[in-house]
């Protein structure tokens, strides 16, 4: 490439970068970050209105972000939603796989030796996201597809790494949650619950999403002394069959072990 070739990358002289504008890629990450905030799918219509934009460019913005694999039209409906793209993107960053190549051979193992289904999540925009699973090889086990998730404060494993946190980093893993759990993390009896919860160093609980399951999670520490993430192994209570939780227990605490201490590495 010849010299000259390079001023085509250099910023135009005496113009102040901060007033760059790029309108086509505005308007794609509103409709995005409309249909993340907004939890369920929307009309055209209804995303040009809130966005207070003509129909006709919100109908060729979402046009494109369809046919990039960004958006999915709800069936038998015209409504849009997000698709999973941009959670797959999230977990090939660096750190996404790495924490997913060292923790799902692990989980692997585990499951293979117990039967049990395990979940690896972690915390993204006040909310737990399931981003690997292991099925286990018992005939009845609970299983999520990735990308799974629910409110943190109202998750197991989200009170789990929740618990491992600084107060900073608390407040900043929620700071896209909702007003309501804003409230709560100054609520001493969620301090008491997550102080709790640290002392102990794991989760046992009721599921709060299926009845007859109880939740045992642990945390995977990283390098910098909080939690990266909590692997959860949904127990499910049968008729006739009596599960051995402790044991389930300890065996998860040492596979999270030997995840934190690789993560150091």
């Amino acid at each position: 490439m010849k010299q000259g070739d390079m001023t085509e990358f250099l910023e135009p002289p005496g113009e102040d970068k901060t007033t760059y504008a790029a309108p086509a890629l505005e308007k794609g990450l509103d409709i995005l970050e409309l249909l993340a905030e907004a939890g369920e799918p929307l009309s055209t219509r209804a995303i040009a209105e809130r966005l207070a934009r003509s129909k006709g460019e919100i109908f060729r913005m979402v046009f494109v972000l369809q046919q990039r694999g960004y958006l999915v039209r709800e069936a038998g409906t015209d409504r849009l939603a997000l698709s999973r793209r941009l959670f797959d993107l999230g977990i090939r960053t660096p750190r996404g796989r790495q924490l997913t190549s060292i923790v799902l051979p692990l989980m692997e193992r585990f499951s293979e030796e117990s039967g049990q289904a395990a979940h690896l999540v972690v915390l993204s925009r006040g909310q737990t996201v399931v981003i690997a699973t292991t099925s286990g090889h018992l005939d009845a086990t609970v299983t999520v597809r990735p990308g799974y998730g629910r409110p943190a404060l109202e998750a197991n494993s989200g009170l789990l790494i929740l618990a491992f946190q600084s107060q900073t980093r608390r407040r900043a893993l929620m700071r896209d949650g909702s007003p309501a759990d804003h409230e709560r993390l100054d609520d001493p009896a969620l301090e008491q619950v997550l102080g709790e919860i640290r002392a102990l160093g794991h989760r046992i609980a009721p599921s709060r999403d299926i009845m007859a399951v109880t939740d045992i999670a642990c945390p995977v520490i990283g390098p910098a002394g909080h939690a990266e993430a909590a692997i959860l192994v949904p127990s499910l209570q049968r008729h006739g069959w009596v599960t051995d939780e402790v044991a389930i227990l300890e065996t998860l605490k040492a596979v999270c072990s030997e995840a934190g201490a690789q993560l150091a590495l």
